[in-house]
Protein backbone atom coordinates (compact mmCIF):
# COMPACT_ATOMS: atom_id res chain seq x y z
CA UNK A 1 0.00 0.00 0.00
CA UNK A 2 2.97 2.56 1.09
CA UNK A 3 4.60 1.83 -2.62
CA UNK A 4 1.41 2.78 -4.28
CA UNK A 5 0.78 5.46 -2.12
CA UNK A 6 4.28 6.92 -2.86
CA UNK A 7 4.82 5.94 -6.79
CA UNK A 8 1.27 7.90 -6.71
CA UNK A 9 2.87 11.02 -5.50
CA UNK A 10 5.74 10.92 -7.24
CA UNK A 11 3.98 10.65 -10.31
CA UNK A 12 1.81 13.39 -9.89
CA UNK A 13 4.58 15.11 -8.63
CA UNK A 14 6.11 14.50 -11.98
CA UNK A 15 3.25 15.61 -13.79
CA UNK A 16 2.47 18.95 -12.10
CA UNK A 17 6.35 19.86 -13.12
CA UNK A 18 6.18 18.71 -16.60
CA UNK A 19 2.56 20.72 -16.70
CA UNK A 20 4.51 23.61 -15.39
CA UNK A 21 7.45 23.51 -17.24
CA UNK A 22 5.50 23.98 -20.62
CA UNK A 23 3.85 26.55 -19.07
CA UNK A 24 6.52 28.22 -18.32
CA UNK A 25 7.86 27.98 -22.19
CA UNK A 26 4.74 29.02 -23.73
CA UNK A 27 4.48 32.25 -21.20
CA UNK A 28 8.01 33.22 -20.81
CA UNK A 29 8.20 34.49 -24.33
CA UNK A 30 4.80 36.51 -23.67
CA UNK A 31 5.70 38.05 -20.28
CA UNK A 32 9.59 38.96 -21.80
CA UNK A 33 8.34 40.41 -25.57
CA UNK A 34 8.76 44.19 -25.79
CA UNK A 35 6.02 46.11 -26.21
CA UNK A 36 4.73 45.58 -30.24
CA UNK A 37 4.59 48.55 -32.81
CA UNK A 38 1.38 50.48 -32.85
CA UNK A 39 -0.31 50.72 -36.19
CA UNK A 40 0.81 54.09 -36.81
CA UNK A 41 4.21 52.58 -36.82
CA UNK A 42 3.41 49.90 -39.04
CA UNK A 43 1.03 51.85 -41.59
CA UNK A 44 4.50 54.07 -41.80
CA UNK A 45 6.79 51.01 -42.69
CA UNK A 46 3.80 49.73 -44.94
CA UNK A 47 4.00 52.82 -46.94
CA UNK A 48 7.47 51.97 -48.18
CA UNK A 49 6.61 48.27 -48.92
CA UNK A 50 6.75 47.28 -52.63
CA UNK A 51 4.97 43.79 -51.75
CA UNK A 52 2.02 42.97 -49.74
CA UNK A 53 0.65 39.64 -49.08
CA UNK A 54 -1.73 37.80 -45.84
CA UNK A 55 -0.79 35.69 -43.35
CA UNK A 56 -3.96 33.31 -42.67
CA UNK A 57 -4.59 30.24 -40.08
CA UNK A 58 -5.51 27.50 -41.97
CA UNK A 59 -2.35 26.43 -44.04
CA UNK A 60 -1.61 22.97 -43.93
CA UNK A 61 1.58 23.44 -41.57
CA UNK A 62 -0.24 25.71 -39.16
CA UNK A 63 -2.35 23.87 -35.92
CA UNK A 64 -3.26 25.60 -32.66
CA UNK A 65 -0.28 26.75 -31.38
CA UNK A 66 1.41 27.74 -34.13
CA UNK A 67 -0.22 29.88 -36.97
CA UNK A 68 0.00 33.94 -37.68
CA UNK A 69 -3.24 36.47 -38.76
CA UNK A 70 -2.70 39.21 -40.60
CA UNK A 71 -1.39 41.77 -43.59
CA UNK A 72 2.47 41.33 -43.70
CA UNK A 73 4.08 44.32 -46.13
CA UNK A 74 7.66 43.66 -47.34
CA UNK A 75 10.34 46.16 -48.29
CA UNK A 76 13.76 46.72 -49.43
CA UNK A 77 14.32 48.39 -45.86
CA UNK A 78 11.97 47.01 -43.53
CA UNK A 79 9.05 44.26 -43.69
CA UNK A 80 6.62 44.85 -40.94
CA UNK A 81 3.14 43.18 -40.23
CA UNK A 82 -0.34 44.07 -38.51
CA UNK A 83 -1.96 41.06 -36.86
CA UNK A 84 -1.43 38.36 -34.15
CA UNK A 85 1.14 35.68 -34.21
CA UNK A 86 0.97 32.29 -31.78
CA UNK A 87 3.21 33.29 -29.15
CA UNK A 88 6.41 31.49 -29.16
CA UNK A 89 10.04 31.64 -28.47
CA UNK A 90 12.59 32.35 -31.14
CA UNK A 91 10.76 33.51 -34.05
CA UNK A 92 12.70 33.96 -37.42
CA UNK A 93 11.39 35.59 -40.38
CA UNK A 94 12.66 34.16 -43.62
CA UNK A 95 12.90 35.12 -47.49
CA UNK A 96 12.01 32.09 -49.87
CA UNK A 97 12.21 31.75 -53.15
CA UNK A 98 9.85 28.51 -53.06
CA UNK A 99 6.59 29.05 -50.85
CA UNK A 100 6.18 26.37 -48.45
CA UNK A 101 3.41 25.93 -45.82
CA UNK A 102 4.56 22.92 -43.53
CA UNK A 103 7.58 22.15 -41.53
CA UNK A 104 9.44 19.49 -44.08
CA UNK A 105 8.99 21.45 -46.98
CA UNK A 106 10.99 24.25 -44.82
CA UNK A 107 13.66 22.78 -43.96
CA UNK A 108 13.95 20.89 -47.52
CA UNK A 109 14.62 24.68 -48.77
CA UNK A 110 16.08 26.37 -45.76
CA UNK A 111 19.30 26.65 -47.84
CA UNK A 112 17.99 28.42 -50.68
CA UNK A 113 15.59 30.69 -47.98
CA UNK A 114 17.45 34.32 -46.04
CA UNK A 115 16.97 34.59 -42.72
CA UNK A 116 16.12 38.45 -42.34
CA UNK A 117 15.89 38.99 -38.91
CA UNK A 118 14.50 38.20 -35.03
CA UNK A 119 10.88 38.57 -34.40
CA UNK A 120 10.26 39.69 -30.65
CA UNK A 121 6.67 40.37 -30.27
CA UNK A 122 3.04 38.62 -31.42
CA UNK A 123 0.97 41.10 -31.90
CA UNK A 124 2.33 43.71 -34.97
CA UNK A 125 6.21 44.04 -36.00
CA UNK A 126 8.88 45.91 -37.74
CA UNK A 127 11.96 43.79 -38.87
CA UNK A 128 14.34 45.88 -40.60
CA UNK A 129 15.95 44.65 -44.35
CA UNK A 130 19.88 44.47 -44.41
CA UNK A 131 21.69 46.38 -47.36
CA UNK A 132 22.44 42.92 -48.84
CA UNK A 133 19.38 41.79 -49.25
CA UNK A 134 16.61 42.04 -52.20
CA UNK A 135 13.20 41.32 -51.66
CA UNK A 136 12.69 41.20 -55.06
CA UNK A 137 14.60 37.74 -55.58
CA UNK A 138 12.16 35.90 -53.29
CA UNK A 139 8.31 34.70 -53.55
CA UNK A 140 7.08 34.48 -49.86
CA UNK A 141 7.73 35.24 -46.05
CA UNK A 142 7.86 32.71 -43.86
CA UNK A 143 7.83 32.82 -39.77
CA UNK A 144 9.51 30.03 -38.48
CA UNK A 145 10.68 28.64 -34.74
CA UNK A 146 13.98 28.23 -34.46
CA UNK A 147 14.29 26.47 -30.90
CA UNK A 148 11.94 23.78 -31.80
CA UNK A 149 11.96 23.69 -35.76
CA UNK A 150 8.37 24.53 -35.87
CA UNK A 151 6.58 25.88 -38.87
CA UNK A 152 4.12 28.85 -37.72
CA UNK A 153 2.72 30.88 -40.58
CA UNK A 154 3.97 32.08 -44.82
CA UNK A 155 2.99 34.44 -47.35
CA UNK A 156 3.58 34.33 -51.44
CA UNK A 157 3.81 37.91 -52.26
CA UNK A 158 4.95 37.48 -55.52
Amino acid sequence: MKKRYLLGLVGTHVLAGVIGFAGGIYALPILIAPDAPSTEEVARASDAASYNATFVRDLAGSDALHWGEGKVFIGQEQISFEGKLAPGPDYKLYLSPTYVEIEQDFLKYKDSMVRVGDIKTFENFVVPVSSDIDPSRYQAVIVWCETFSEFITAARYQ
